[in-house]
């Protein structure tokens, strides 16, 4: 193709309606028609980037390649298809205002009045031509909902991108809501009407709905949908609720979007190849075995903000044939009551990553608990540098070892504020700002790391060196590299100069490693993680081990009594 499409995603009703997930699906199915396909997301919200915003309210940070921390959207994005996410894949009215603003500041603009239109708009429309080379379709996700005052400067950007690419050249899909009212037993079509209208009370007229609904839309229903709303009633798409994401796809295939788009914007493809999905989702509906995780962290009432490492998890078992069963633990629960009760249950425990002093106690006792009762662990960022507090404290004798994000007094600073590191991709030193702790001092984005090769990591791995993405501030303290490796602790993944400890592990333990990076970044559905593969694995072998001791003392409980 000579020139890129463009499909535009907007939702309207309320949020949480699934956009990300209907962009990424989208991208799935053309890319299983040979297509080559990028997504980009645009956020109406004034933060630059959601870096400094609160798991609570904003969900999971996205880390990609090139370090951009971005919307959770963009997860899906690269686990739905083979696109590979940057900075240019994320933008925020933050980040454009910031923008346009630095511009008039330098006097781009010449000393003319700088305006949302054209100024704002076009710097939005510029945003979304970076991301078309090389690709076939570009698929832009508008967040909000339409009627938000944030969201109107993109909307009108996108209404103006149509008439600058041709009509054959862009499609407006909006995701939509079609509730069913138990009460009256039937589906209710008003809410889509009254957001479509607002739509196009902007100058917007989609193409394709979307309508997300708990049962399956009739053709009258269709049909009344479409009449309201201007729209072809075979371009009025049910979007069902599906107990798993990655039948989506499968769910719009079936319903003939893929083949809708394709009139619509003029493209000839193959036949779509959709047997890898079907299989996939085959193998998640008929596993042979099941495995209970405890997820131990202090952000446990919102599964969102650790929504790549859910999926990851599930990606592991997938690799397994098993069902991962995920338990959420409250670290403060374990901080007040101890880990005993709380994580008896668990086949496997994982430490996730985090900010801040609330519940790490739990977090600490969490891990001794894994360590002492041979409980397979996984630590990753945060997990990580707890488990090397724990054992410092507990193992190696360190009273009160901490790290210095958490105690800044603590005598053994085992963790701490690194000053500088080595940028192997722009072959650069990086030096932290004395002043601060906090802007522009994160390790962000792909670094690479050295594998010793006996050693779980490289047995996972199945290869000595790797690239993985990193998103934090604080490091292994090296000056005590030698007397934690004394009482048994061994640093399976380095830096490629050996100044960063990347992996560590316990070799006397069935399975317990930590890591600094973030590995559930780079998990895919159909090709997992190997450390969450390999933990899954051990935790598996901990299931059957704690059935077959179960099934032995009922056994002898039995003959005894008999």
């Amino acid at each position: 193709m000579r020139h890129p499409k463009f499909i535009f995603i907007t939702g309207g009703v309320l949020s949480s309606l699934g956009k990300g997930l209907a962009a990424a699906s989208i991208g799935a199915l053309m890319e299983s028609r040979g297509l080559r396909v990028t997504i980009q997301k645009l956020d109406p919200y004034i933060n630059v980037d959601p870096g400094t915003m609160n798991p609570f309210q904003h969900g999971e940070v996205y880390v990609t390649d090139d370090g951009a921390e971005t919307d959770l959207d963009l997860g899906h994005y690269e686990r739905f298809t083979h696109a590979r996410m940057s900075k240019r894949n994320n933008f925020t009215s933050g980040s454009i205002y910031y923008s346009v603003i630095t511009k008039e500041r330098r006097g781009d603009y010449l000393g003319g009045t700088v305006q949302v239109i054209p100024h704002v708009t076009d710097e939005i429309k510029a945003c979304i031509r970076q991301v078309a080379d090389g690709v076939d379709l570009v698929i832009v996700e508008i967040g909000g909902t339409v009627g938000d005052i944030e969201s109107l400067p993109f909307l009108e950007a996108i209404r103006q991108f149509r008439i600058d690419v041709g009509r054959e050249n862009a499609l407006y899909i909006h995701v939509t809501l079609v509730p069913y009212v138990k009460a009256a037993g039937e589906v209710k079509t008003k809410p889509t009407q009254h957001s479509v209208k607002e739509l196009r009370s902007i100058g917007i007229q989609p193409d394709i709905l979307l309508c997300r609904t708990e049962l399956p839309l009739s053709k009258d229903i269709k049909a009344k949908i479409g009449h309201f709303c201007n729209v072809e009633p075979d371009a009025v798409i049910t979007a069902k609720d599906v107990d798993c994401i990655y039948e989506v796809p499968l769910c719009f295939h079936e319903e003939g979007l893929d083949e809708k788009i394709l009139r619509m914007l003029n493209i000839w493809t193959r036949a779509p190849h959709l047997d890898d999905w079907r299989r996939l989702i085959e193998r998640m509906r008929r596993p042979s075995h099941q495995v209970t995780i405890a997820i131990v962290g202090k952000y446990i009432d919102l599964r969102e903000s650790y929504k790549s490492l859910n999926e990851a998890l599930i990606h592991g078992g997938v690799a397994n044939d098993a069902q991962v069963l995920l338990e959420f633990v409250d670290s403060e629960d374990v901080e007040r009551s101890g880990g005993e009760e709380l994580l008896a249950k668990a086949d496997g425990i994982l430490v996730p990553g985090g900010f801040g002093s609330r519940g790490i106690e739990g977090k600490i006792k969490a891990i001794r608990y894994a360590r002492e009762n041979k409980v397979p662990f996984f630590g990753i960022c945060l997990g990580m540098q707890m488990a090397v507090v724990e054992f410092a404290r507990n193992v190696a004798g360190l009273e009160r070892a901490h790290s210095m994000e958490i105690d800044k007094h603590t005598p053994h600073p085992v963790i701490y504020l690194m000053r500088e590191w080595f940028d192997y991709k722009n072959n650069r030193v990086i030096r932290r700002d004395e002043e601060s702790d906090l802007g522009g001092t994160m390790r962000l984005g792909a670094y690479p790391c050295i594998l010793e090769p006996d050693s779980r990591a490289h047995e996972a791995y199945r290869r000595t060196e790797i690239s993985e993405r990193h998103r934090h501030r604080y490091e292994f303290n090296n000056d005590y590299r030698e007397p934690l490796a004394q009482a048994g602790m061994r640093f399976t993944g380095l830096s490629p100069d050996k100044n960063l400890v990347e992996i560590i592990e316990l070799p006397d333990h069935p399975w317990f490693l930590g890591c600094q990076f973030h590995p559930e970044f780079k998990s895919r559905p159909m090709d997992p993680h190997p450390l969450f593969t390999a933990f899954i694995g051990k935790s598996l072998e901990n299931a059957r081990g704690r059935k077959s001791a179960e099934a032995g003392e009922t056994a002898d409980e039995g003959a005894a009594r008999s």
